[in-house]
């Protein structure tokens, strides 16, 4: 019995040590679709507690690379988390193969909604298949940290919580309100039923009083409100959930998803963008000014990071003289699939393009006697001659692809072979893919550096201000913060901790 309570006291007091060389809460911050330039494109518009206090207090890490292929949300969300990439991770795009057969990053239909009667909550993170920095948080304190993910997007919830999270929470855009699965809680916290309550309100008040028209998803999405309610969200979870008030380190992960959503259709330059920026600056301002109330100045870590970054607009680089043009998939994919019939007499050889890669029909080509090796080199012959493409090599062969070493880094490191396509299409700079017609909104995806170039900053607990024009990649996020906190990188980390950052800690 001695030996036990002996044993017990020596574990509390160990805990005790390490909680000393931890800040009391870790909020990672991650920003759908921000370009790194967007920094300093709006400064002279951004307030002081936000975007600026972030550079003029903490440290900037100024040229933060994605070292991988495509540069899309959930990739990128998962990666700043874990440290990896997704031939490592698993996380291979938005969607992806799984036996072959089409599967949503997030999708689980082993689990169900709570909080909605709609299917928004079939989700989890099982496909997942590495740790993150809250499951390594929580490891190292026997379990006792505390790590909740929020945002507007599923996949941005989930995924960089990780597999031990207390919860997560997304917004449903038909029940207009956040809500979970059935794989962290079996019921809604009253603090977030009540909280939807309110932005329910709000909602229809909003509609009501709307001059345009738009349906309410519309009004929540494409305005600083969809930001503005999952600030609300997050003051709620520090608030309710006592995160930052106990004897060990938690994390709150948090994704604002909305300038993706506007970016999308709108592009990079236009006045709702720029509104998305300049609102997410005092959103920013009033989350810190909150954790400085809530958890004490010097007493939490916040760093702050992008998915991804997004082209500038056809159209708009067109207007300028600037060689750009679309990818148009709609028309590529039944183009690709009647030359392959024309070559080898069988029809749609060919699933689809996804992510600019190439999904065969491996059933069909199999069932049709071929040799794909054959198939794989006529997909790429006629890639070359696409106006559109500058690259296109089989991924089982990228060793052999006369590509430069930089584009063919993140092939390799994007390619997951259970879940990625098979053929890896190259577009030329300013090219991007297109459904049906070019608009004024934008995408993102490629290797260029508009795409993947992102911010990465950090404040607050342990980091002294500065920073640095040395490149670090997407990857390197998770050790840095790891290191910081005097815990072990996630299982699947390729990265190295910024040492700019951790030497004088």
């Amino acid at each position: 019995m001695k030996k036990r309570l002996l044993t017990y006291v020596m574990l509390l007091i160990g805990m005790a040590a390490f909680s000393q060389n931890r800040p009391k809460l870790v909020v990672g911050i991650a920003v759908d679709q921000m370009r790194w330039d967007y920094l300093y494109r709006y400064y002279e518009e951004y307030g002081n507690g936000g975007f600026k206090r972030l550079m003029n207090e903490g440290f900037n890490c100024e040229n933060c690379q994605i070292n991988y292929i495509p540069s899309v949300t959930a990739i990128g969300h998962t990666s700043i988390f874990t440290g990896s990439v997704p031939s490592i991770h698993g996380i291979a795009g938005n969607n992806f193969l799984i036996d072959g057969k089409m599967a949503y990053c997030a999708g689980d239909t082993t689990v169900q909604t709570v909080g909605s009667d709609t299917k928004a909550g079939q989700m989890s993170p099982r496909n997942l298949q590495v740790t993150t920095i809250g499951d390594e948080l929580k490891t190292a304190t026997n379990w006792q940290s505390k790590v909740i993910g929020v945002s507007f997007k599923d996949r941005a919830a989930i995924l960089p919580a990780g597999h031990s999270a207390d919860a997560a929470y997304w917004f449903d855009k038909k029940a207009l309100c956040f809500i979970t699965s059935t794989y962290y809680m079996d019921k809604l916290p009253e603090w977030v039923r009540q909280y939807n309550g309110k932005i329910q309100s709000e909602i229809k008040n909003l509609v009501k009083n709307s001059k345009t028209g738009e349906k309410a998803s519309d009004l929540v999405q494409y305005y600083p409100y969809g930001n503005e309610i999952t600030l609300g969200m997050a003051k709620g979870a520090i608030k309710n959930e006592h995160l930052g008030q106990g004897k060990t380190t938690d994390m709150l992960t948090l994704s604002f998803s909305c300038p993706d959503i506007v970016g999308h259709r709108y592009g990079t330059h236009h006045q709702k963008t720029r509104e998305q920026y300049v609102n997410l600056d005092k959103q920013l301002a009033e989350l810190f000014g909150y954790l400085d109330e809530k958890v004490g100045k010097g007493n939490y870590l916040v760093f702050l990071s992008a998915d991804h970054g997004a082209a500038n607009g056809i159209l708009q680089n067109q207007a300028h003289k600037i060689p750009s043009d679309g990818f148009f998939v709609d028309k590529e994919e039944p183009a690709l699939n009647e030359h392959l019939q024309k070559v080898f007499g069988v029809e749609k050889l060919s699933q689809r393009i996804m992510d600019y890669k190439v999904v065969l029909n491996h059933e069909r080509i199999l069932s049709a006697g071929l040799d794909e090796a054959k198939v794989r080199k006529a997909v790429v012959d006629y890639f070359k001659t696409r106006k559109s493409v500058a690259y296109c090599f089989d991924l089982e062969q990228i060793p052999m692809a006369s590509v430069p070493a930089l584009i063919r880094e993140k092939a390799v490191n994007g390619y997951n072979h259970e879940r990625s396509g098979d053929i890896q299409i190259i577009l030329k700079p300013g090219y991007y893919g297109v459904w049906r017609e070019i608009d004024g909104g934008t995408t993102h995806g490629c290797w260029n550096p508009y795409d993947c170039h992102i911010p990465f900053l950090l404040m607050g607990w342990g980091v002294e201000h500065g920073s640095t024009q040395a490149e670090c990649h997407i990857t390197d996020i998770a050790p840095t913060i790891c290191s910081l906190i005097h815990i072990q990188m996630p299982s699947g980390c390729i990265g190295k901790a910024v040492v700019q950052v951790t030497d004088d800690h």
